[in-house]
Formats: structure tokens, sequence, C-alpha cells
């Protein structure tokens, strides 16, 4: 996979601290200034000019350093490993082989090895998700009619 960015550890408790404060402090500034569409940061002496969307990525960094997460930036074209996708998705290999031997999910073969686009994978993650409420209804209707609640 084409890691552009990953923490070698967990954050420790100084360093999920500092990213609560500054995950608040960013939050808060994007939330006064809606319309900006970049920011200059000072680091060291030197300027630099952020476009608004690699901020709102830092904030999100930020907050899930601050929940004590490790944090990983994947670039959207990168492709995975079905294992790498399986932890994703939070399901087995196997699992992962079915969906993709039945086109549930977009892959290619790069030899003997199957490789996922995150893009797919991401899609069908939020596909999932979508559908999850509608399913638990219908369970739930399902048992109210069988008496079974």
């Amino acid at each position: 996979m084409n890691i552009t960015g990953a923490m070698e550890s967990l954050p420790d408790a100084t360093d999920a601290d500092m990213a609560r404060a500054s995950a608040k402090a960013l939050s808060a500034l994007l939330t006064e200034m809606p319309r900006a569409d970049r920011a200059q940061i000072r680091i060291d002496g030197h300027d630099l000019i952020l476009p608004k969307s690699a901020l709102e990525l830092l904030r999100n960094i930020l907050s899930e350093m601050a929940r004590g997460n490790a944090v990983t930036v994947v670039p959207t074209h990168a492709e995975l490993t079905t294992q790498e996708a399986a932890d994703i998705l939070n399901v087995s290999r196997p699992y992962l082989i079915k969906l993709l031997d039945t086109c549930v999910i977009p892959h290619h073969r790069l030899n003997k090895h199957r490789r996922i686009r995150l893009d797919d994978l991401m899609s069908y993650k939020k596909q999932q998700h979508t559908r999850s409420p509608s399913a638990l209804d219908d369970l739930a209707k399902q048992a109210q009619e069988l008496g079974l609640y």
C-alpha cells in the first residue's frame, strides 16, 4: 500500500492532550471562518499556506490522536491487500474473499494476489452503513410479527 504517513505507535497521554486542544482550536477556527479557503501557518519561522481541505484533514487526524488512536493517511487510489481490506471492514479475510469472488467489491489480480482499490472498498463500506438501519428495522418488524418482541 502506498502509505503517505503513518504513526509508529499510539499517541501517549501528553500527545493525546495536545492533539485534543489543537483539534478544538482548529475546529473553532474552521467554524468561525467557514468561507476561508486557505490558512497561513508559521512553523519555526517558516510560513506555509494550507488549503482548507488540508486543515479539515488535520483536524480529523488530531481528533483521532486525542482519542488515543494511531493514524495512517492513505490516498484514495491506493491498492490494498486482502488482509488490509478485511481489517478496514472488520471482517475475516475468508469472508472478504467471498465478497471479491462474487463481485460485490471490485478488485483485480496482481499475479496470484488480489488487490482492492481503497475508494472501491470505502464505497462498499458506505453502502453497507446505509443499508444497516433498514435491515435492523426489517428484523425488528419480523420479530414483532412473530411475537418475539
